[in-house]
């Protein structure tokens, strides 16, 4: 019996070694390959035409983030004020730069953290701006139902974001390379 958990103990410390070092890189695996594209193309419908696209903000990008007061305001964005284009702007460069810097591995835990916010924001605009409290898109947890999109899904994206910061982006990244050639120079 002694030799059955010697065995369990030395094959488990060894797994839990080798998922120090893959299950960050597998995290960050599983974000590009499930999100990525999500926010991206999320953020691609927020920009305007032409290349000052980028600098103003598609009427699109106003009624997901503001459904409310754009409908206030009769659908017509220079009604809204300078904090909502600075509002709208800056989502929409997240859902670009935040993805990226999780998938290449830079400021990967402020990245998910920036990302975790993102996700709440996007949620309760969801459900407060755009009324989506239905029970198939809104869901509830311990329902026997694991197919919701907000309760559900955004859990899952949130336990995934939330197990980047605490390990952060793992062996293979840009925060590894950096902090490795720092450290000839600290010492």
């Amino acid at each position: 019996m002694h030799a059955l958990v010697s065995i369990y103990r030395s094959v488990f410390n060894m797994v839990e070694r080798a998922g120090d070092w893959l299950l960050p890189l597998f995290a960050r695996f599983t974000f590009a390959a499930t999100l990525l594209l999500y926010f991206w193309n999320s953020g691609l419908t927020k920009l305007g035409d032409g290349v000052f696209g980028l600098f103003s903000p598609s009427i699109g990008a106003y009624s997901q983030i503001f459904p409310k007061q754009f409908e206030a305001v009769g659908y017509d964005a220079s009604q809204l004020g300078f904090f909502h284009w600075v509002v709208v702007m800056a989502g929409t460069y997240a859902e670009f730069l935040l993805p990226l810097l999780i998938v290449i591995g830079l400021a990967t835990r402020l990245a998910a953290l920036g990302m975790i916010g993102f996700v709440i924001v996007q949620s309760l605009t969801d459900v407060y701006g755009h009324g989506a409290t239905d029970e198939k898109t809104l869901g509830a947890w311990f329902d026997r139902f694991p197919d919701s999109v907000i309760m559900d899904q955004r859990l899952f994206w949130i336990f995934l974001l939330t197990y980047i910061v605490v390990k952060g982006a793992g062996v293979l990244s840009v925060d590894t390379l950096l902090r490795r050639r720092a450290q000839p120079a600290l010492a």
